[in-house]
């Protein structure tokens, strides 16, 4: 069975850091693009960062750049997303996705994790 399983997330002052990961279980994601989303109350799902397979390319929502950086290691299966100078608008459940298709905009994934809530205070 395949899993994507999110962790790391958590109460954070804002201004303060978290560190997101995502494990893969079940089958390894190289050739897969993998993706952070997040879904506040009452909004849209966003995509907030994206890395391709191999960790040569990476795309961030213009609201975190500078802030968030999205990692991968293959070997380890996962995924991570390091997020500095929160703020209380990056209150969120936080999923990753894999896909294999490679269009930062291509909102079609194969594989959700659960998610992982963040929650940010002013």
């Amino acid at each position: 069975q395949v899993q994507l399983v999110e962790s790391g997330g958590g109460l954070v002052q804002a201004g303060g850091s978290l560190r997101l990961s995502c494990v893969a279980c079940g089958r390894t994601f190289v050739g897969y693009k993998m993706d952070w989303i997040r879904q506040a109350p009452g909004k849209e799902r966003e995509l907030v960062a994206a890395i391709l397979w191999n960790g040569g390319s990476t795309f961030y929502a213009d609201s975190v750049k500078g802030r968030f950086t999205i990692s991968r290691d293959n070997p380890k299966n996962t995924v991570y997303l390091q997020m500095n100078s929160l703020k209380p608008e990056n209150t969120a459940v936080y999923y990753c996705a894999a896909t294999t298709r490679s269009g930062w905009s291509d909102s079609r994934f194969d594989y959700w994790g659960q998610g992982t809530q963040v929650t940010v205070s002013s």
